[in-house]
């Protein structure tokens, strides 16, 4: 079993290089930081990161063709990969449609654009012309890198869609599935299974994450008020083959994402999520976190990734899984 952690990146620089270190020798194996818009660039963190960790993998969770050019990714992940020694996996998917209407930007052929950038990144980082005509790419002779990378940089596929849930397993050498609730992991694994039949690989030839939302703490209201903010934020924003597994739907959270993304009112928008929504992630005590995982282990999960918020306390949430969590499942 393998043991990653998630982090949305509106935090201080600072902040991750602490919590990197803390989750490395808590046994952590990878330390994942999202891109989204108008926050704090995940590369710039994970650089720093990597200057301060040794053995951590670190990765990117989100990048995305759109508002990256799939050159310019395969620049940031071999510099990067360079950086750490070796321990950078390249996390991609489309984004959310709504991040690109903020852009004014299209969000046209968005399962195609990530298809073409992962062929294109994959031929770049393996120190190969990537010059192709694509749907969404168009690339002359002269697309390849001017400098040598040591190795072809693992792409980890972002996915919450059947569609991208079967082009992990179909081209890529992991998956961050989000799992929300945790047991949608039981509807996720098919959708993989059929991609990775297209392409003549088995489950263990990839590294699938099963990517879970927490809030850890023995004060329970402290636990589920730090869950229902990331709720209140991203609820929305789900997909409906996610929320369908609690009887969800989009609509369920249009109050909220008016409130805290119109409004500004993030107290009421927090007020209105329901304990039903709560369970989209896992609130509590250790002892809590651990009766949502075993399901996930029966499942045959070969690798929990712990998202945000984590909890009130953060480092204490990372020493809590870290003593014990990962000892319980590490041997699964």
């Amino acid at each position: 079993m393998k043991f990653s952690l998630r982090f949305n990146n509106d935090l201080p620089v600072r902040d991750y290089v602490r919590y990197a270190q803390a989750a490395e020798a808590a046994g952590f194996d990878q330390f994942w930081v999202s891109n989204d818009l108008f926050l704090r660039s995940a590369t710039v963190i994970l650089s720093a990161v990597a200057m301060a960790t040794s053995r951590i993998e670190i990765g990117s969770c989100i990048l995305n063709p759109f508002t990256i050019h799939p050159s310019e990714i395969a620049m940031l992940s071999t510099t990067l990969d360079e950086l750490s020694g070796g321990r950078f996996n390249l996390g991609i998917s489309s984004g959310a449609e709504e991040f690109m209407r903020w852009l004014g930007m299209e969000f046209n052929y968005p399962r195609s654009r990530v298809l073409d950038a992962i062929a294109a990144i994959n031929k770049l980082t393996s120190n190969q012309n990537a010059a192709a005509e694509r749907l969404t790419l168009q690339w002359t002779q002269e697309a390849w890198l001017r400098f040598r990378s040591e190795r072809r940089v693992p792409i980890y596929l972002g996915a919450m869609s059947p569609k991208m849930l079967e082009a992990i397993g179909e081209v890529a050498d992991g998956g961050l599935p989000l799992l929300f609730p945790p047991e949608h992991f039981a509807n996720v694994i098919p959708h993989v299974r059929r991609g990775l039949a297209r392409s003549g690989r088995r489950l263990s030839d990839i590294d699938l994450a099963a990517c879970i939302w927490c809030s850890l703490s023995d004060d329970q209201a402290a636990a589920e008020a730090m869950l229902a903010d990331k709720i209140a934020y991203y609820g929305h924003a789900m997909s409906p083959l996610l929320l369908q597994q609690l009887n969800l739907t989009q609509a369920d959270f249009e109050p909220i994402r008016h409130a805290w993304h119109i409004d500004g009112d993030q107290q009421r928008a927090r007020q209105m999520v329901t304990p039903q929504m709560l369970r989209i992630g896992i609130a509590g005590t250790v002892d809590v976190l651990l009766e949502r995982l075993d399901g996930l282990a029966a499942l045959g999960v070969r690798h929990i990734s712990f998202g945000p918020p984590l909890g009130p306390d953060i480092l204490a949430a990372i020493n809590a899984i870290g003593n014990d969590v990962i000892p319980r499942l590490r041997e699964v």
